[in-house]
């Protein structure tokens, strides 16, 4: 369900198996519980989410006044989140900014909208991963519900696996959150998780991953004044 990387008096952070829903799902205990039970805390504070097909870095305050303070920071934009996801689709561009509102579609979906009223905005640089798929670094700027699987279809690239937005069938959805960076309490924290499933993620591909990824702040970011 979960490993944990790294954890103090005030947080924990895990990397997050993929399929594994963050609350309880119909009889399945949610991975909040599963976590509170085996820290052996009375209570444990979700701060922040992924989707149920993502795996990766996710952060648990471990008090109420924690929680309080990585709630302030992920809603004034001082985390900074970056993912990974792959596509056996070429985008239309190799790297860009993608700034658009964002409405309910079909099927529990989302669909991205050309108003920017309260626009999600998706950063993204891409490279080879093998012969047949690419490789994406993303940067989200802000939290929508399933905004990166909506801004790389929008692309002409859905995620590998992610058939509710018109991805191929495979293994797994290929999304998985890589990178967290913050400070609290005057120290900065970085964390960084590859991915460990996917029949995809050989060694070829993860050095390849390592190589095109592993200092994803220091990359040049797309002018969001130019995004799509």
């Amino acid at each position: 369900m979960y490993e944990i990387i790294d954890q103090n008096d005030n947080f924990v952070v895990i990397n997050k198996f993929q399929n594994v829903s963050v609350h309880k799902d119909q009889n399945d205990t949610g991975l909040t519980m599963q976590l509170q039970d085996d820290l052996t805390l009375s209570k444990i504070f979700l701060v922040h989410r992924l989707d149920k097909i993502t795996s990766g870095l996710m952060i648990f305050a471990k008090n109420v006044e924690t929680a309080s303070e990585f709630g302030k920071k992920f809603s004034d934009r001082q985390i900074s989140k970056y993912y990974l996801a792959v596509s056996d689709k070429k985008p239309r561009r190799k790297q860009g900014a993608i700034i658009g509102d964002m409405a309910k579609a079909r099927r529990g979906g989302w669909k991205l909208l050309p108003s920017k009223d309260d626009p999600a905005i998706t950063q993204f640089f891409s490279t080879s991963l093998k012969p047949g798929f690419r490789l994406f670094i993303i940067k989200p700027t802000t939290g929508k519900t399933h905004q990166i699987r909506v801004a790389l279809k929008s692309e002409g690239a859905p995620i590998y696996g992610d058939q509710l937005y018109g991805g191929t069938e495979a293994d797994r959805v290929y999304l998985h959150a890589y990178q967290l960076c913050f400070e609290y309490d005057g120290k900065k924290y970085e964390y960084k998780c590859l991915p460990k499933e996917g029949a995809l993620l050989d060694q070829d591909a993860l050095r390849v991953i390592n190589d095109f990824c592993s200092q994803p702040h220091v990359l040049s970011w797309p002018n969001l004044k130019k995004g799509k």
